[in-house]
Parts: structure tokens; C-alpha cells; sequence
């Protein structure tokens, strides 16, 4: 895989090189139709599999999608996790599909982000009866799921909208409690109106015809089925409608047609112009020559130009990094499509502030990027310490420094948010295999998006690198708690675990936050301005 990369990384980086154009206007005047159709034509019984409606600006307030088709006849599966809970022989019936708004993929290997996952299940799944279940996933990481099991959310405070998240259907295992049969007579008695109340069946049958139409509103999206609101899901911070570039159907379904209407007119993301703001102020000030306290190296993909331009204006600008008392730096790879690279050199060479890495960016080759971070920290800066992060991390530089210099100096340090005693998994999509990883534990590893390393462990990375015998695994993290383990054997490392590393969004008096936008990015700078280290959970 990295000959492959790196091969293919030479050929783009060529292309760049031969690139005399100036004009690069067919990445910003994009065309975004106002609507867009996709029907069965392609097949006798509707959409191919997997099939996604590219829907090329994304969506806006007030867009509306609407989706045709039939759910197929369960089938039986095997569960083997049954047996070994001694519940029947393992099988079970499924019927289900998913409808996805999805982002585009920044990484080979990584599954684009779903900005909204619905997933109805029509023969129930460890509950046993009809439930819809609904999701984001952003990098592979799935968020809190919304379950809808036929119970009305109805006197929620967070309704969406005014709309109910879940809405009552039938079922045969329960009754409405709210009212009891007493009180019931008791209000006809007094002769008080009472308002019929109608309650209909889960939306979704085998072989039967549905029309789902998903709605785009003012604080999330709103779904209906045969013209009745079904649920409603509010927007979750780290996914907007505009990045909502694609429409996936898959599962148990067979798909007749799929419309999408009143769509935005532009998407401000196409435009680089209006993306990264070409001033000065914004740039980094050359390398030092005499030694830094903290590199930062900041994982980011080729396309993220609103993410790194978000942080350049936000965290970027504490002054311990502008006097390069601390040092940032993005690393990214390169990406399959020669204009998004050739925007890339264009932005390097203007902010002086990214580290182009030869080869073509694939998920499982994140560890190189990693390696690189320490390479530079080594050789190109000699920091006394390093830190990693992704480039959706905001930095509260003045607590992070302030965390490194609590701890006795002179020490190996490994500093996060740490994981003890976390196991493989050994089965499902993510699974890591005996011969990738034969022992039954990791060694304690701080959580990806954010962690700190002493020179001392950096250098060794680095050395045992350069003489081929450092192990490297799949999961960059993880190999990192490896080196670390390693490193311990010889020299005593200072582990310091913080929960304030945050690896899942933000909490109050965060040192890094997670999963940020680059709206919540300014957001989360205007309250530091003011002195208030507070989160922006909003979209």
C-alpha cells in the first residue's frame, strides 16, 4: 500500500509541477442545478446498489428530498453471538435499509462522513419490534443514536422545529399510560370535548410501496412518509447541510426514483477565494533557527482548505506561536484530483504553513503522517516537545503549555487522553486481524486527535524509523502507544492522563476540542477574547 501511495503521490506531485495554468476557475464557478433526479432506468428494479445521488452544492434550508421505493421480504441471518448467549439456534429475520446524506471523502481507505444516517428496521433488531434509528458518523466515529420505537416524544423540551424527534405508531406491547381509564370517564362525564386521537402502523412494510420525503429546516431535518411526519433530528455540530454532497440508499430496499429539489444556488466551499482570505496576518513567520518549546503538527486532508483556514484565524494566532516560542505546522498528502492539489501548493507557498507529504492519502497510511510530525519536530525545528492533533482540534495553547510545564521538566513525558486495557475488535467492518495485532490488549494510548510526546521519545521514533525495525500498525494511535511501551523499557516515561483532551466534541474548560466546525472554531475564539473557556455546541 505505501509503495503504491508513494508511486502515485510522485506522479501527482509531477503534475503539479507541470501545471503552468493560472486560471482556476473550473473548481469555482461549479455548477449547482436547483434540482436533481435519479430513477430506475439503470435497472428493472430501480436504483443499482449502493448507488449515491451526487448532489453537487449540497443542501441549504428548505431543501427537500424525496425517495421511492419498495422495502424488500425479510431474510434470515446467523448470529453466532445468539448461540453463545444460549438464545435459540442464531437466527433472526432482518429487513432494513439505510438512507444517508453523505460528505465527500477526504481520505482513501476512510468512509465519507454521514451527515445523516436513517435507518429503519422493520423487523426490529435487539428489541424485537419496529424501530428507526437514527445517526451521524464523522471519521468512522459514530455519535449518540436517536431511536424511534413507536413512543411519542411529544413534551420533550428539545423539540425540533416544534416538530416531536419521535412520533407514536402502534404497537402490540404497550398501552398510553398518560391518561388512565378513570380519568378518561371521569372527562366524559363532565362533558369536557376530548379531541380524537388517531395512531397509525410502522411506515415501513415488506413489499409495499413508501414516498419519503426528507426536509431540510431551520434547526435540523425533518422526515415524513406518505405525507405524515415520522421524525425529526436536529442538526449536530461538525455536519452542515452544505457538505451534505451525496444521497446513498442501501439495504434491504429496492429503489424506484429519488428527487431533490429546491437546492442551493452556490456552495461557498467551491470557492477558494472565498475560503481562505489571502492576507499577511495570516501567514506564519519562517522557521527559527534556535530550538522551539512545542511543535504542533496538525493532520489535515487536501481539501479541508476551510478547516485549516479556520484555524490559522483562531488558535494560530496566540501569541506564543506568532513570537514561534511554538511552532504549527499542517501535514497533509495528496489527494486523486490534480486541481484540489494544485490549490494546495498554491496555499503552502502563500501561509508557509503546510508540510506536503509525497504520497496519496489513504486512512490506513495516517501513521505516516504521524512520523513525518516527529521527523520535523526533530530535525527541522528541535522542539522539546510535540504534539499531534487533526485539524477539527481546537487548542487552548495557554493550558496545554501550562500542562506541559506542570509536570517536573526533564522527564519523557506522554501526555492526553488515555485508554487502558482496550482490546481489538476481532470481527465487523473495523476489524484488526491476529497477524496486524496477535496480542489480546493495546498498551495504554492517548486518543488520535490529541496528544503531546517529549524530544527524548520523538528521537526514538525517529531512529528506529530510520533503520527500518520500528513496528508500525494501521491505527496511528495505537502505534504510538506502542513506541511509547517501547521507549518505557529503557527509559521511564511520565504518563499523564486529562480528560480535557476531549476525544468526542467539547466540554467546559476543555484543553482541545473535537469534532469543531470551522464556525465553531471562531465561535469558540470569540469566547476565549472574552474569557470564557465555554463550548459552541451549535451548528
Amino acid at each position: 500500500m505505501v509503495k503504491d501511495a508513494w508511486s502515485l503521490g510522485a506522479k501527482a506531485w509531477k503534475e503539479i509541477e507541470n501545471f503552468k495554468g493560472e486560471n482556476l476557475s473550473f473548481v469555482d464557478t461549479e455548477s449547482c442545478p436547483s434540482s436533481v433526479t435519479i430513477n430506475g432506468k439503470k435497472s428493472e428494479l430501480g436504483l443499482e446498489a449502493d448507488e449515491v445521488m451526487v448532489l453537487p452544492c449540497g443542501l441549504e434550508v428548505g431543501s427537500s428530498i424525496t425517495v421511492i421505493g419498495i422495502p424488500e421480504n425479510a431474510h434470515k441471518e446467523y448470529l453466532p453471538e445468539l448461540v453463545a448467549r444460549g438464545n435459540g439456534d442464531g437466527s433472526v429475520m432482518v429487513s432494513q435499509f439505510m438512507v444517508e446524506l453523505q460528505g465527500l471523502k477526504a481520505v482513501d481507505g476512510e468512509d465519507p462522513p454521514k451527515i445523516l444516517h436513517f435507518n429503519p428496521r422493520l423487523k426490529g433488531d435487539w428489541s424485537k419490534k419496529p424501530v428507526i434509528e437514527v445517526n451521524t458518523c464523522y471519521r468512522m466515529q459514530w455519535g449518540k443514536s436517536m431511536r424511534c420505537d413507536g413512543v411519542s416524544s411529544k413534551g420533550d423540551d428539545d423539540a425540533v422545529d416544534g416538530f416531536n424527534k419521535c412520533e407514536k405508531w402502534e404497537r402490540s406491547d404497550t398501552s398510553d399510560l398518560r391518561e388512565s381509564k378513570t380519568t378518561s370517564w371521569l372527562s366524559r362525564f363532565i362533558g369536557r370535548a376530548k379531541k380524537p386521537e388517531v395512531t397509525w402502523p410502522f411506515p415501513f412494510v415488506e413489499g409495499k410501496l413508501f414516498v419519503l420525503t426528507l426536509q431540510a429546516g431551520m434547526e435540523g431535518y425533518h422526515i415524513y412518509v406518505g405525507g405524515r411526519h415520522i421524525t425529526s433530528f436536529p442538526y449536530r455540530p461538525g455536519f452542515i447541510l452544505e457538505d451534505a454532497t451525496g444521497l446513498a440508499i442501501k439495504g434491504n430496499v429496492n429503489m424506484h426514483s429519488a428527487y431533490a429539489t429546491s437546492l442551493p444556488k452556490s456552495h461557498p466551499s467551491f470557492s477558494v477565494q472565498n475560503v481562505l482570505e489571502m492576507s499577511e496576518k495570516w501567514t506564519s513567520p519562517p522557521l527559527p533557527h534556535a530550538p522551539v518549546h512545542l511543535f504542533i503538527g496538525i493532520l489535515s486532508a487536501t481539501n479541508h482548505f476551510a478547516e485549516r483556514m479556520a484555524i490559522r484565524k483562531t488558535w494560530m494566532q496566540y501569541p506564543d506561536i506568532k513570537s514561534s516560542y511554538v511552532v504549527a505546522r499542517f501535514f497533509v498528502a495528496l489527494g486523486s484530483r490534480k486541481e484540489v492539489n494544485v490549490l494546495l501548493k498554491k496555499e503552502a507557498d502563500y501561509f508557509g504553513d503546510i508540510v506536503i507529504l509525497p504520497f496519496i492519502d489513504h486512512y490506513e497510511l495516517v501513521v505516516l503522517k504521524t512520523i513525518a510530525i516527529c521527523e520535523y519536530g526533530i530535525h527541522n525545528v528541535t522542539a522539546a516537545y510535540i504534539m499531534k492533533c487533526d485539524d477539527d482540534n481546537f487548542v487552548r495553547l495557554d493550558v496545554v503549555l501550562r500542562e506541559i510545564n506542570r509536570i517536573a521538566r526533564k522527564k519523557s513525558l506522554y501526555i492526553g487522553n488515555l485508554n487502558l486495557m482496550h482490546r481489538p475488535l476481532r470481527s465487523g467492518k473495523w476489524a484488526v486481524t491476529y497477524e496486524e495485532w496477535p496480542e489480546e490488549i493495546y498498551p495504554p494510548y492517548a486518543n488520535g486527535p490529541g496528544y503531546i510526546i517529549s524530544n527524548d521519545i520523538a528521537s526514538f521514533i525517529v531512529s528506529k524509523h530510520a533503520n527500518q525495525s520500528l513496528r508500525i500498525f494501521k491505527m496511528e494511535d495505537v502505534s504510538m502507544g506502542m513506541w511509547v511501551e517501547e521507549f518505557n523499557a529503557s527509559t521511564r516515561v511520565q504518563y499523564s492522563h486529562s480528560w480535557k483532551f476531549c476525544q468526542y466534541g467539547c466540554i467546559e474548560n476543555y484543553y482541545t476540542a473535537h469534532y469543531q466546525s470551522p464556525r465553531q472554531m471562531m465561535c469558540l475564539w470569540d469566547k476565549l477574547s472574552r474569557g470564557q473557556a465555554q463550548c459552541c455546541n451549535f451548528r
